[in-house]
């Protein structure tokens, strides 16, 4: 059964921004669109494991510190090469203030 675990105040992370978490020896990556709502995708890029909160966020994108390949923050699909595996995403909230994901 999954766990909706605490990641931040809402506060904490911007529209249009993104920060690290980890979990369990797991490493995250916590978004907000430009809409404010929150979206969660595995932390590193499938290309070569860097961590995506380190990127830039462009509108529902997620831009690769290291080679500019992107995904979308909604529903981790690759969108621009070099990445052509998808990310892994997660169930995101808004609960009495905080952001949460469920793992």
């Amino acid at each position: 059964m999954a766990d909706w675990v605490d990641v931040c105040s809402l506060e904490e992370l911007d529209p249009e921004d993104v920060i690290r978490f980890d979990h369990d020896d797991r490493t995250f990556a916590v978004y907000r669109a430009e809409d404010g709502s929150p979206h969660a995708t595995e932390g590193l890029c499938t290309h070569e494991k860097v961590h995506l909160c380190d990127g830039l966020v462009l509108g529902d994108e997620i831009e690769c510190p290291k080679h500019n390949g992107r995904f979308n923050i909604r529903t981790g699909a690759a969108q621009r090469a070099p990445v052509t595996v998808d990310l892994r995403t997660f169930p995101a909230r808004i609960r009495e203030g905080r952001i949460e994901i469920e793992i």
